[in-house]
């Protein structure tokens, strides 16, 4: 399904207000890690994998970059998994992780995903790495961004978690409790 432009304009909106929702709801420090997950067909009212749609991906991750930008959030856009769930990242971001390889591969509509392809397109120096340990994630059409989330992974309710016809989940992540009874966790305690 072909986006017209106003259903684009929606779509900007919708996001909009759903990332502002996020954005309070989860504390996320400069330098943090954002995991996007993004189906566009789903957006679109299509089932995912089968009606991707640029235009729907340019407006998705240009309203990703407007948000996280000022906030000094690192984004990574998981591919679908043609590209075995590589993920599009800023390479100033492997340059101060040294942990991050970088594999060799550019998303295409059919091959990595719309959202994906446009994210490589916006970014200033993309380059794609196949794990990350993110701090939070959005997953948007049910494309399952669970295995690049760091250890303890906490789900996020937000009143809103529709984008266009797609389903959305929100999740943050925590340290993970270790000890035993005697353990404090907080300072104070």
């Amino acid at each position: 399904m072909i986006q017209t432009e106003p259903q684009i304009d929606e779509i900007k909106k919708e996001l909009e207000q759903i990332l502002d929702k996020f954005i309070l709801a989860v504390s996320l420090n400069p330098d943090d890690i954002l995991v996007i997950g993004c189906s566009t067909s789903e957006v679109a009212g299509g089932t995912i994998g089968k009606n991707s749609s640029y235009p729907v991906g340019a407006v998705i991750v240009r309203t990703f970059i407007e948000k996280f930008k000022p906030l000094q959030v690192n984004l990574a856009f998981q591919c679908c998994e043609h590209l075995n769930r590589a993920l599009v990242v800023e390479r100033e971001l492997v340059k101060k992780r040294n942990n991050l390889e970088i594999v060799a591969v550019i998303p295409q509509e059919k091959a990595g995903g719309s959202a994906a392809s446009a994210a490589y397109k916006f970014f200033s120096e993309p380059v794609l790495v196949e794990f990350i340990k993110a701090d939070a994630g959005i997953d948007i059409g049910d494309t399952f961004v669970g295995m690049h989330l760091k250890h303890v992974v906490v789900p996020v309710r937000l009143d809103l978690d529709r984008l266009g016809a797609a389903h959305m989940t929100f999740a943050k992540t925590r340290p993970k409790y270790i000890g035993g009874e005697r353990a404090k966790y907080s300072i104070g305690e």
